[in-house]
């Protein structure tokens, strides 16, 4: 399974930063995950104002972030 790792950081002080994670519901493939994902970056995007999306990839449900 896949998920949306998006890497955030806070609007007011932008050397603050981390990664949050989507876990997609459905097995998709690695190409799918890329086309489908801009929908999800979006509404987490609206629902955290205070931060901003600086990049995302899609990545394996359990896989570290690095």
């Amino acid at each position: 399974m896949l998920a949306i790792v998006i890497s955030v950081c806070l609007v007011t002080d932008p050397s603050i930063c981390r990664n949050e994670r989507i876990p997609l519901a459905i097995n998709v493939s690695p190409n799918q995950c890329a086309k489908s994902a801009a929908p999800y970056v979006a509404q987490w995007n609206g629902e955290h104002p205070d931060w901003r999306v600086v990049r995302w990839r899609c990545a394996g449900a359990d896989e570290k972030d690095i």
